[in-house]
């Protein structure tokens, strides 16, 4: 196992910070939250198309998971409001690599599951789907999607569904119900592991998303408190804050260790990566969360204002720490694995 980053990835991950540097600093992900406008459709065809971003997992591309985790964690740094999840990750996963639907990027997908996990719900007659899904990150913008039907098969879906909005939490990865009304659908395959699979992959990958929130916040932090005095010294000076921002620094450095290790054992197809995503998932969720209280708490005042991005932070932390399994889901599930039963 290397948890290093290659010199192709740390290429890669300039490349894909510069982009969003330029297309989506944070004052435009603020400006099209409050506007209401959602994902970006330019920014994503820069960074899916143009890029190449999308077809990361196609073997012809010379990529593998551990580029998309790089990828992950600059959109989770940046929280450019993209459909890169639910396209690029889960539904490619669930598709396989080698399927060149959402490859190119031209078209997005995504897997038609609650984002807060659950068990699926649709039922297939005939090769017709009906059902309704609540809470499918990215399907507002989806072309095709990936359906789990009772029992676990696969089915794509392009036609005879609605998408409701819902109300989100994390406004920069909108919400929507799935409604499938006696939709035709595709049979991908009737394999149960594969939906495993796939969520597992995205567990995984949304592990390098957190890591890079929690990056994002302590850096910010450590920027602010240098900057900002009071009583003529500088904030970070105080010894109180020091420790706090070591301690935070510390566990930061831990998720990237866990992180990494869940994307290699993905990308290696290595026996230990369920293990290794549940340790990932598990610890990774806590330290998002504790970055961005931590970023807000630090900031003062004006970290408590809808103009500074400290509160977006906060919400996709939050979002994402509910997101296909709680902690607590993965700890148990490490548990298992580890064979050290409750």
């Amino acid at each position: 196992m290397n948890l290093l980053y290659s010199e192709i990835e740390e290429e890669l991950r300039a490349s894909v910070r510069d982009l969003l540097h330029d297309r989506s600093p944070a004052e435009a992900v603020l400006a099209r939250i409050t506007a209401g406008q959602g994902y970006d459709p330019a920014l994503w065809r820069a960074l899916a198309v143009e890029l190449g971003a999308a077809g990361l997992q196609d073997p012809a591309s010379g990529g593998s998971l551990r580029e998309v985790a790089v990828v992950m964690e600059e959109l989770g740094r940046s929280l450019a409001p993209t459909p890169f999840l639910g396209s690029a990750v889960l539904a490619t996963v669930a598709l396989g690599p080698a399927d060149q639907r959402l490859a190119s990027g031209e078209r997005t997908g995504t897997l038609v599951m609650p984002f807060s996990g659950g068990a699926p719900t649709v039922r297939v007659a005939g090769g017709r789907l009906t059902g309704w899904v609540s809470s499918v990150a990215d399907a507002l913008t989806a072309d095709l999607l990936v359906v789990p039907v009772v029992g676990g098969a696969l089915w794509v879906v392009e036609r005879g569904f609605t998408v409701p909005p819902r109300t989100s939490l994390d406004q920069t990865r909108p919400l929507a119900d799935v409604v499938l009304d006696d939709a035709p659908g595709e049979l991908v395959t009737e394999d149960p592991a594969v939906l495993e699979h796939a969520l597992l992959t995205g567990a995984g990958m949304l592990a390098s998303e957190q890591l890079g929130i929690a990056e994002w916040c302590l850096a910010t932090t450590v920027e602010y408190l240098r900057e900002r005095r009071q009583f003529n010294r500088q904030l970070g000076s105080f010894q109180a804050l020091k420790h706090r921002l070591a301690d935070l620094w510390l566990e930061v450095v831990g998720a990237r260790a866990a992180a990494r290790a869940a994307a290699d054992a993905l990308a290696g197809a290595a026996a230990d990566a369920p293990l290794l995503v549940a340790v990932a998932a598990s610890h990774c969720g806590t330290v998002a969360v504790r970055a961005a209280e931590e970023c807000i708490q630090l900031h003062g005042g004006i970290g408590m204002t809808w103009e500074h991005p400290a509160h977006l932070y906060l919400k996709r932390a939050k979002a994402d720490q509910l997101a296909l399994g709680t902690p607590g889901h993965h700890r148990a599930k490490l548990a298992e694995l580890a064979n050290l039963p409750a």
